[in-house]
C-alpha cells in the first residue's frame, strides 16, 4: 500500500531499534515533559505509540483533517493510499478491520461488517463469512452479502473504470482472469466464484490456497456498495455510507464534509464511537500550513507522513514541542524503482550501476536524518516476517562506490546514460531525496533529470502508467511503500509480482515480471507452515536484489505532531504508524 498501504508488524527487535533511533528526539526531554497529561498539557513524547492519548467518549465539535494534495479517491473501491484505507472506515465498513490500539496491538484483526473471522475450508481455497444482523445504509435500507459481492466485483474486475486499488481478488478468485466485471457483464449472476446463498452469507472460492485471506478482506474493497446506486468512477460524488459518518458535501479537489449517519447503529458496531458532530477534510493545503494548524491543535495531518523539515528542526530544539510528538517506524520502505522496460535499464548491469552509485547517507539527510529512517539494504523492512539482514551492494559508509558503478556501466556497454527520475511535487522531502540521488548519479556518468508530478495523480496518470513512463523516458521513480497487511506477502506482492502490473494505477513501478519470483509468491501464500512461508519471502527479497530492480533507501520512520485538542489519539502499526482515524474526537 502506498503511503503506503499501510500495514506492518513491529517485532520486538524493531521496537528495540526504534528506542535507539529516537534518542535524538528524546534528548533534553525531561520526565516532567513526559507526564503532563494530568495537567492537560501533554502526555509526553511517543505516548501515542504506547497507549491511547486523551481517551474520551465526549461527543460533539468539528474535527478537521488537512492534506497537502488530493487523495487518489474517496471511493473505497478505488483507493490505495494508506491514509484512505484508514479514513474510509468512517463511511465504508469492510468485512474485517484492525483493532484500534498502539503499535503492534493495532495489527490485531477483528470482524467489522462480518460477525466473525472467516471460516476456511478446502485447505484454504474456500472462505465463508457471515454478516452481522441489522446492518443498514445511510438511507435505512438493509446491507446484504450481495452488496459485498458487488463491491469486490466493481473494484477488481473493472480496471478500465476503477484502476486505483489492488487487484488481489482478480488474481486469486476462480475465473477471475475471464470475468469482465459488472459494468460489462449485465447478467444477474456476476462472478460465480463469489456465492451469496442468503443475504447474510458470502463465500469466496479461490483457485489456490490463500492462508492470509482474513487480511485481504480487511481492505475497503469489501465495503458494501448497492449496485443500483453505483455510478462507476462518479460514485465518489454520491457514496452511500455503511459506516458511522456520511457525506454532507464533496467538492472535488477542495473539501469533503462528513456528518453523523443517523442510520448507523452502535449495536451492530462494537468498534466505532461516532464522536464529532462533523468531520471536515481540507485538500491541497500547503504542507507548512498543515504543520502550523496541527501544532495549533486545529487539524490532523491526514497524509500521516510526518512534519516538514523546517518544523522538524523547531521540534528538535524545543522540549515542550517534542512532548507532543510521536516518532515510530512508519512501516514503510523508501526506495528508488528502476524501470526494467526503459532502456538501458533492461540490462541488469546498468541497474547495478545505479545501485552502487547512490550515496544513501545523502538521501537519508535529505529525508530528514536518522530520525526519519535508517539506511536500508533490503526490500523487506526489519519489522516484516521474512526479513534477513543483507547488503548486496555494500559501499563504504553507505556513501556509494563510483568505481564499482563505472565497472557496471562498462559491463552494460555504456559510458554515460541519460534518463528521467520522477518524484511527487507536493512532497518536499521526496524531491530533496531525488535531488541527492541525481547528484550521486552524475558523478558516474548517469544524468537524470527530475520530473515532478502531484501525488494524487502519481499512479493514475504518471509513474503508475507504463506507457507514459516509456514515452517520457522515466527510468527511475521515487517510491514509498508499506505492507497491505503484516506479512512478507502483504508487502511484496503488489510491487514485485508480474501479475500486479496494470496499465494505470500500477504500483509495480519497476515492471518486474520474473517467473521465479512470481512462482515463489504463489507458493508462499499457499504454504501453511509459517516458518517455511517466511523463508520463501527471504528468498524473494534476495532474488529481487540480485536483479537490482529496487534500490532500498531508508526504512522509513514518521515524526508526527500530535494535536493537543484531539482525543483518542493512537499511533497504529496497521496504518503505517499514522494515528488511527476511527475514533478521534475533539475537545473543541
Amino acid at each position: 500500500m502506498e503511503g503506503n498501504p499501510p500495514i506492518m508488524r513491529r517485532s520486538a527487535l524493531a521496537a528495540v531499534a526504534a528506542i535507539g533511533s529516537v534518542s535524538l528526539l528524546l534528548a533534553g526531554c525531561s520526565k516532567a515533559d513526559d507526564n503532563k497529561n494530568d495537567n492537560g498539557k501533554s502526555a509526553g513524547a511517543n505516548a501515542a505509540t504506547k497507549d491511547v492519548v486523551n481517551a474520551s467518549s465526549k461527543k460533539g465539535g468539528t474535527l478537521t483533517y488537512e492534506l497537502s494534495d488530493v487523495p487518489d479517491s474517496f471511493d473505497p473501491g478505488n483507493t490505495y493510499y494508506a491514509y484512505m484505507y484508514n479514513l474510509s472506515r468512517l463511511w465504508a465498513r469492510p468485512l474485517m478491520t484492525f483493532e484500534p490500539g498502539p503499535g503492534e496491538k493495532g495489527n490485531t484483526l477483528v470482524p467489522d461488517l462480518a460477525a466473525s473471522k472467516g471460516v476456511p475450508s478446502d485447505g484454504g481455497k474456500t472462505w465463508t463469512y457471515k454478516l452481522r444482523s441489522g446492518l443498514k445504509y445511510q438511507d435505512g435500507t438493509a446491507i446484504t452479502s450481495k452488496d459485498v459481492k458487488y463491491a469486490v466485483e466493481r473494484s477488481n474486475f473493472a480496471r478500465d473504470v476503477l484502476s486505483l486499488g489492488p487487484n488481489y481478488f482478480q488474481q486469486f478468485l476462480e475465473g477471475g482472469d475471464k470475468y469482465k466485471g459488472p459494468y460489462k457483464d449485465k447478467s444477474a449472476k456476476g462472478l460465480s466464484s463469489i456465492e451469496t446463498p442468503d443475504d447474510t452469507t458470502i463465500v469466496f472460492h479461490l483457485k489456490q490456497a490463500f492462508q492470509e485471506f482474513d487480511y485481504l478482506v480487511a481492505a475497503p474493497q469489501t465495503a458494501p456498495v448497492p449496485q443500483a446506486k453505483d455510478k462507476g468512477v462518479d460514485y465518489v460524488k454520491s457514496i452511500v455510507s455503511s459506516g458511522s459518518y456520511k457525506f454532507q458535501s464533496y467538492d472535488e479537489g477542495k473539501q469533503a464534509v462528513l456528518v453523523r449517519n443517523e442510520n448507523w447503529d452502535p449495536k451492530t458496531d462494537p468498534l466505532r464511537k461516532q464522536l464529532p458532530d462533523k468531520i471536515v477534510v481540507k485538500l491541497k493545503v500547503n504542507p507548512e500550513t498543515v504543520d502550523q494548524d496541527v501544532l495549533a491543535g486545529n487539524a490532523i495531518d491526514l497524509g500521516g507522513t510526518g512534519v516538514q523539515a523546517a518544523t522538524q528542526a523547531k521540534i528538535l530544539n524545543d522540549s515542550s514541542m517534542k512532548a507532543n510528538t510521536d516518532n515510530t517506524y512508519g512501516g514503510r520502505l523508501v526506495y528508488l524503482a528502476i524501470n526494467t522496460t526503459v532502456k538501458p535499464f533492461d540490462n541488469v548491469a546498468c541497474r547495478k550501476a545505479v545501485q552502487y552509485a547512490i550515496d544513501k547517507v545523502s538521501v537519508q539527510t535529505a529525508e530528514g536524518g536518522p530520525i526519519r529512517g535508517e539506511i536500508a539494504s533490503t526490500v523487506l523492512p526489519p519489522d516484516i516476517p521474512g526479513y534477513a539482514k543483507a547488503d548486496a551492494y555494500a559501499t563504504a559508509g553507505n556513501k556509494g562506490d563510483a568505481a564499482k558503478a563505472k565497472e557496471q556501466l562498462k559491463a552494460c556497454g555504456k559510458t554515460a546514460i541519460t534518463t528521467n527520475i520522477s518524484a511527487r511535487s507536493d512532497r518536499p522531502q521526496e524531491i530533496d531525496a531525488a535531488t541527492a540521488i541525481i547528484a550521486s548519479l552524475k558523478k558516474v556518468g548517469i544524468n537524470a533529470n527530475l520530473k515532478q508530478f502531484p501525488s494524487g495523480k502519481y499512479f493514475t496518470d504518471y509513474a503508475g502508467v507504463p506507457k507514459f513512463t516509456q514515452q517520457q523516458n522515466i527510468g527511475l521513480m521515487m517510491m514509498q511503500w508499506g505492507a497491505d497487511w503484516p506479512s512478507g506477502y502483504g508487502f511484496l506482492q503488489q510491487i514485485l509480482n508480474g501479475k500486479a502490473i496494470s496499465q494505470s494505477g500500477n504500483t509495480n513501478l519497476s515492471q518486474y515480471n520474473d517467473k521465479d519470483v512470481n512462482a515463489l509468491l504463489e507458493k508462499a501464500i499457499a504454504t501453511q507452515d509459517t516458518t517455511e512461508r517466511n523463508s520463501l519471502y527471504t528468498q524473494i527479497d534476495k532474488k529481487t536484489m540480485d536483479d537490482a530492480v529496487i534500490v532500498p533507501l531508508a526504512y522509513f520512520k514518521v515524526l508526527l505532531a500530535r494535536p493537543q485538542n484531539a482525543t483518542n489519539v493512537v499511533s497504529t502499526a496497521a496504518f503505517s504508524g499514522q494515528y488511527d482515524y476511527l475514533n478521534i474526537g475533539t475537545t473543541k
